[in-house]
């Protein structure tokens, strides 16, 4: 469906639609060190404790014991696996199926979330918590996902439609911010039960959406002598993209690729994020820049693109960032209470990442938009792995309220900066026409592997004695190790690639 089709009120309706559910449901499940203390009060897994035991840790906002504590972060931990693991077949639904039933799919997921969550107390046959949590992580990617294609509904504004999205999706974790400074004033009525009461709007609100406003297909980017009276930005950006289809098959050929009759574009992803890169592309094959990487896998289907060392590397990589991450936004509270040693001053630090973890996804966007427009991807895969191992190092000193500040707005802009990068580099390195299909294996595989902030946290709670320092040493080698080579890698492909590129040209 072209965007010309749908009315323009309509299709502003859709993108502020589309940017309020991500608000509300894309991925609040990430303000966990929020919610966490308001469970803890409202003694969920506190049944697990035996509170004469020597186990026993604190009162109040504090897990009363290590089991407790490892089955309020299992709650995360799994919740951040079913977020990352779903990407890829939300990818395949979208493209077989539409963003409808992307969206319905996850309005349902979270309307099943509520329901768990309400009814909680009389629910015996299952977890109701840690399911309900799952629910929820599940039903974000997919309205968030689904949302993408909109880029394509104002195809001259895409970069701004996609900015939005993600800015929208960093924001969501401020919903149990503001739940749980509404529970510190009005506990006995603000209940986690009547929370979910109050949330039951946002699946509602897809549900009618999507049912009377949203699209059933993905909007995409048509040819110029089809637009009726375009204005010159839309006809700029029609007659740039229909270039760059017609010097594919020349870019096949700059880029020295031996796989003939590549696949047309079938990724609704790819075709999302085509727009906003349409004249980096031409730029790229008109005049190619020095030490870029765009376009070097162009062409080649997924499954020679899986055997390749970029997507290895990539993949480890971000496997690696993914789970210190995650594994971080589950314990901040617990590292930083044996790291100050005073749970008062940790406290008082997890205020200011409950803030900051929102506000650091949209405050830092013009920055990482400018970075990766400014930077070779192997400059931008260099201060990925500088400033991780700058948040490692910070993560290790003891008794400094400022190291452990500074570590926190560091990390609120980082975990952006991280997820945009991947997804940028996927898009440069593998092409549209089989973005999705690895872009979503990447956040599968490093979702799956997520799974290891459990035992991770159980070492950390037995074997250390609460000390994160060991692990977190730990996790910043291999960063160091996998990292520092991915790096190498591209710097030294990204060389080779343009002195072929530029002995190729000069034989033209």
């Amino acid at each position: 469906m072209y965007f010309f089709e749908t009315p323009t009120k309509k299709r502003i309706a859709q993108v502020a639609c589309a940017v309020i559910w991500c608000l509300f449901g894309a991925g609040p499940i990430f303000g966990f060190a929020a919610l966490k203390p308001v469970l803890v009060d409202q003694k969920v897994y506190e049944d697990v404790c035996n509170l004469s035991s020597q186990d026993y840790l604190a009162e109040g906002f504090i897990p009363n014991c290590t089991e407790q504590d490892l089955k309020l972060n299992m709650m995360f931990t799994t919740g951040a696996v079913l977020t990352n693991v779903s990407a890829l077949l939300i990818g395949r639904t979208l493209d077989i199926y539409g963003p409808r039933v992307c969206g319905l799919i996850g309005a349902t997921s979270m309307l099943f979330a509520s329901l768990v969550f309400i009814y909680s107390k009389s629910i015996t046959w299952f977890d109701p918590y840690l399911v309900g949590y799952a629910a929820m992580a599940l039903g974000g990617p997919f309205s968030f996902i689904s949302s993408f294609q909109l880029s394509n509904a104002f195809p001259e504004k895409s970069g701004l439609i996609l900015a939005l999205l993600t800015g929208a999706f960093d924001t969501s974790s401020a919903v149990f911010l503001v739940y749980k400074f509404a529970y510190t004033r009005w506990p006995e009525a603000l209940k986690i039960e009547t929370f979910y009461k109050m949330y039951l709007v946002i699946p509602l609100f897809i549900v009618l959406a999507e049912i009377f406003i949203m699209p059933n297909e993905s909007y995409l980017t048509p040819p110029v002598d089809l637009i009726p009276n375009p204005t010159e930005e839309q006809q700029r950006l029609a007659e740039a993209l229909e270039r760059e289809d017609s010097l594919h098959e020349v870019n096949e050929n700059t880029h020295l690729l031996a796989v003939q009759g590549a696949a047309k574009r079938r990724s609704s992803l790819g075709e999302a994020y085509r727009s906003a890169y349409v004249e980096e592309e031409l730029e790229e094959v008109t005049t190619p820049t020095p030490n870029s990487v765009f376009g070097i896998l162009h062409g080649y289907p997924s499954s020679y693109q899986f055997r390749t060392y970029w997507f290895l590397l990539i993949c480890l990589f971000a496997t690696i960032q993914m789970l210190r991450l995650n594994y971080f936004v589950a314990t901040v509270n617990s590292q930083y209470t044996y790291l100050l040693g005073s749970y008062e001053k940790s406290a008082k630090l997890n205020k200011v990442f409950d803030i900051a973890l929102p506000l650091g996804g949209v405050l830092s966007i013009p920055v990482i938009g400018r970075i990766l427009d400014g930077c070779s991807t192997s400059l931008v895969m260099f201060i990925l792995l500088a400033v991780s191992i700058l948040i490692g190092v910070l993560n290790c000193i003891k008794n400094s309220f400022v190291a452990g500040v500074i570590n926190v707005l560091i990390f609120v802009c980082y975990r952006p900066f991280f997820y945009t990068s991947i997804s940028d580099y996927c898009a440069k390195v593998f092409g549209f026409e089989t973005f999705g299909t690895v872009y979503g294996s990447v956040m599968t595989i490093s979702g799956i592997f997520n799974f290891l902030q459990s035992p991770l946290d159980r070492l950390t709670h037995t074997v250390f004695r609460m000390n994160p320092i060991p692990l977190n040493l730990l996790l910043l080698f291999i960063t160091l190790v996998i990292g520092g080579t991915h790096v190498v890698y591209v710097h030294v492909q990204s060389k080779a690639y343009n002195k072929k590129r530029r002995a190729h040209n000069l034989r033209r």
